[in-house]
């Protein structure tokens, strides 16, 4: 990721086939001071993103060739930093999850507001500059469970690596940094995403049942991840910094 300094402009690359969009949100974050770069496809992409490395990348879900979801996928491999903000038309809960699975940041549906927009790149950034300035090489250790922060995975108690998606470690990292105590969906769906829960949004809901099985947690009767009725999540058990 691009060191920090809070005198440059911050680069984005708009990802989007629709010409028309890309050239009036592409305008209108430059206004805003952005630098911005355009590819209309993932092959135009993969050249921008060797040429000038962005900030952050606005990503649409629906492109020619190669969706949005692979790229995002594809991109996580090699660049577990580079914020993104899936753009998509769909309403679906299960795109969102998706994509936040695939490494995404944040989602944002079509169509939106560029006031809308601009404030979630500024939330994204400002999590991203915020994430690099306080990222210790560290684990939290709880239930026969190390969470390495620096690699972002969990470790058994048989040193077996469980690989966890973007989604999945940022929202057991939060339970982690608080246990004991019960996160709202819509703090977790904050620390997440960046903002509140919509009352029909069931993303929190289904990663926790994800987590849970990774963790081997039965669902029925959880041990550590706990719901607690009309309060949230709580992770129900001691928790160690090793550092």
């Amino acid at each position: 990721m691009t060191t920090w300094n809070d005198n440059m402009p911050r680069r984005l690359l708009l990802v989007d086939d629709d010409p028309e969009l890309t050239r009036l949100i592409g305008d209108y974050l430059r206004q805003q001071g952005y630098l911005v770069d355009v590819a209309e496809d993932g092959e135009r992409m993969r050249a921008q993103y060797a040429v000038r490395k962005p900030d952050m990348i606005i990503l649409d879900l629906m492109l020619p060739g190669e969706d949005g979801l692979s790229l995002c996928r594809t991109l996580r491999f090699s660049d577990s930093d580079t914020p993104i903000l899936m753009l998509t038309a769909r309403g679906d809960d299960i795109d969102r999850i998706i994509g936040l699975e695939m490494g995404a940041d944040d989602y944002l549906p079509k169509p939106f507001n560029p006031r809308e927009l601009l404030a979630r790149v500024k939330s994204i950034l400002r999590r991203s500059q915020n994430r690099e300035a306080t990222r210790q090489a560290r684990q939290l250790a709880f239930a026969g469970w190390i969470l390495d922060l620096g690699a972002r995975h969990l470790i058994g108690g048989d040193s077996v690596v469980v690989p966890l998606t973007g989604a999945e470690f940022t929202l057991l990292h939060l339970l982690a940094e608080n246990p004991n105590q019960v996160l709202s969906r819509d703090q977790l769906l904050d620390g997440l995403a960046g903002r509140e829960a919509s009352p029909f949004d069931r993303t929190v809901d289904v990663l926790i049942s994800r987590l849970r099985r990774r963790l081997g947690d039965d669902a029925r009767d959880p041990q550590w991840i706990k719901t607690v009725r009309n309060g949230g999540y709580m992770l129900a058990t001691a928790v160690e910094q090793i550092v």
